[in-house]
């Protein structure tokens, strides 16, 4: 291959999610909780849903199928395809597995790359997995693809309204619109029960609420702070939250992603000396001996922080939320539904030069912030504005998903709940509702075998 290749990152995007919504104000009162408590408390506005036509294998075929038809991928070209999900339907079979249908019949067999889970981080792990590949010893000039999806369901109660479900597909190679930083990635693991799925027998998760909340502050407070360390050995001059152009957060609800960029200002504050704090952060200097880890539930820390981001919260993350406001909680496209958000925010020429950071976030725990720079062409046609473009379509569907009464969409939760185990079986679930080129479970059989097929 000869010479390290330059500028690996994101090439292209696809993303899916399902034609059904449930809306989170009918939802409240359908649920006899206080008004406000979804949209307001929790941020959300829509909550994408699937019924049990379909499952992790036909959402991740969707998504993969979009992005080759969209790109006019020759596959042949692709030398690696991983998944992240944390939606398992299979112990040992992988969701790759099932993907390989679309290359196999081209007779393109020669694919690296399996499924990576823990959460909501596996398909950020699975995106490294291919940055590392490219600029690796191992890669053969070929491209790669990343699937990252997942139905996140809930029970009945508190924890419904913040389900989801999507895919995204990524073409990952060298001279991108997107490029990785090197570097710079800065990670926090460590061992908590705050959000699990012990029982296999079951869509829903083992969930500490509180726990997770806490799980997800620290793990950013240590990636951000690490983060800006590395940073500022490559530029001494960064100066934290002030030097990017945007930050952008996994999803599990609004609300807590406007709460982690209040987070942000709280730590950038913390790191200053005290003598320029009131300077940068007039009226807040009382909370300078507060230390960062007796401050997870600290109202007023919150709120003051609150307060002073709103403004830099408007401009550098607000504009990720689109999906994530309208979708739900994907899980492992999460963050990557707030990349989608964020570019078609903007015009290229706005995009030009710019850089964010990203923060994922998988329960259990797994995380790591990283950053993305925007290239610097500006052409007509450029790959960016082909990008951006593209998504465009993607996202106008929004506005043609179908709307379902609460009380309906409790019942094709209770037929996916009760038949989540079944063999052999075939779903009810309306085929009229999907969207032109969704995949769809057509049955399962005796031996688990499942088949599918793709609506025309």
């Amino acid at each position: 291959m000869g010479g390290k290749v330059e500028n690996v990152g994101i090439l292209a995007m696809e993303l899916y999610f399902p034609s059904q919504y449930v809306d989170q104000t009918e939802l409240e009162k359908f649920d006899e909780v206080s008004t406000g408590k979804y949209t307001i408390g929790l941020g959300q506005s829509k909550m994408c849903f699937c019924s049990d036509r379909e499952d992790i294998n036909s959402i991740c075929l969707t998504a993969l199928h979009r992005l080759i038809d969209k790109q006019k991928i020759n596959l042949h070209d692709i030398g690696r395809l991983e998944v992240g999900t944390e939606t398992i339907i299979d112990k040992s079979k992988s969701v790759k597995t099932f993907l390989m249908t679309l290359f196999a019949k081209e007779g393109a067999t020669d694919i690296e790359g399996i499924d990576t889970t823990n959460a909501c981080y596996g398909g950020t792990a699975a995106l490294f997995n291919a940055i590392n590949w490219v600029e690796s010893s191992s890669w053969d000039g070929r491209k790669a693809i990343v699937v990252a999806g997942d139905i996140a369901v809930y029970g009945k109660g508190p924890a419904r309204p913040t389900g989801g479900a999507g895919a995204v597909a990524m073409l990952i190679g060298p001279d991108a619109p997107l490029v990785f930083d090197c570097g710079v990635r800065a990670s926090y693991m460590t061992h908590a029960y705050d959000f699990y799925k012990p029982d296999l027998s079951s869509e829903f998760p083992y969930v500490d609420g509180k726990l997770s909340i806490q799980c997800y502050l620290n793990a950013l407070d240590n990636c951000y702070n690490l983060f800006s360390k590395k940073m500022r050995k490559t530029d001494p001059n960064f100066k934290g939250l002030l030097s990017l152009d945007g930050m952008l957060f996994h999803s599990p609800y609004c609300k807590l992603v406007q709460k982690s960029l209040a987070r942000v200002c709280f730590n950038d504050f913390l790191n200053i000396p005290a003598e320029e704090r009131e300077k940068q952060f007039p009226g807040l200097s009382e909370f300078s001996n507060h230390k960062l880890e007796d401050t997870y539930f600290d109202r007023e820390v919150e709120k003051a922080f609150m307060t002073y981001s709103l403004s830099l919260f408007e401009e550098k993350t607000k504009p990720s939320l689109h999906i994530a406001r309208n979708v739900g909680n994907m899980y492992t496209p999460s963050l990557y539904g707030g990349l989608v958000s964020y570019l078609i925010s903007k015009s290229p020429d706005q995009l030009i030069g710019k850089k964010f950071a990203l923060f994922s976030y998988g329960s259990g725990l797994a995380s790591t912030m990283y950053s993305i720079n925007v290239c610097h062409d500006m052409s007509t046609g450029s790959k960016l504005e082909k990008l951006i473009s593209s998504l465009h379509e993607t996202v106008a569907l929004l506005d043609k998903r179908q709307s379902v009464e609460p009380s309906k969409f409790s019942d094709i939760m209770d037929v996916r709940t009760k038949n989540y185990h079944s063999a052999p079986y075939e779903p009810t679930g309306s085929l009229d509702v999907l969207f032109p080129g969704t995949y769809y479970l057509v049955k399962i059989d005796d031996q688990r075998r499942r088949t599918y097929d793709r609506k025309h």
